[in-house]
């Protein structure tokens, strides 16, 4: 039997940029550029899986409670002020406005639902603003 030679590279091994030291392991030495680490990264589409699995198993509200309330306010008054004039006030009772952002949040979900079917039977991944504008054309929305 013979023996192998073991093969040798003559490339010279990473070293890291003199000053302080810092605790990093290097598994793969090919992500080394001028002696510094490249932060790990998911694969595109990763983390959005993960975020719509996230928001999937939650049941949360996902539109922050007072910038809806604002604008429902905000909406309510121009409307009230169009019908009645100036000097009138509207109140609203918190149950209603939880009613209100729950609804609209359940709209927007299969909203965008639908467009996203809309985009996938063009063959495409990004929704589109002619996506949304056809989800609402068939379903007889403006």
């Amino acid at each position: 039997m013979t023996k192998r030679k073991s093969k040798s590279t003559d490339a010279p091994i990473p070293t890291a940029p003199p000053g302080p030291v810092t605790p990093q392991i290097i598994h793969n030495p090919m992500k080394i550029k001028n002696g510094i680490t490249k932060p790990h990264r998911f694969r595109p589409g990763t983390v959005a899986m993960r975020e719509i699995r996230k928001y999937q198993r939650t049941y949360e509200l996902l539109i922050p409670r007072l910038p809806f309330t604002k604008l429902v306010r905000e909406l309510a008054y121009e409307i009230l002020k169009e019908e009645m004039g100036d000097n009138s006030t509207l109140q609203f009772q918190a149950s209603a406005l939880e009613g209100l952002q729950e609804s609209t949040e359940h709209y927007l979900v299969k909203l965008l639902e639908d467009s996203n079917l809309n985009a996938i039977h063009a063959n495409r991944v990004t929704v589109q603003p002619k996506d949304i504008k056809l989800a609402r054309r068939i379903r007889g929305e403006k």
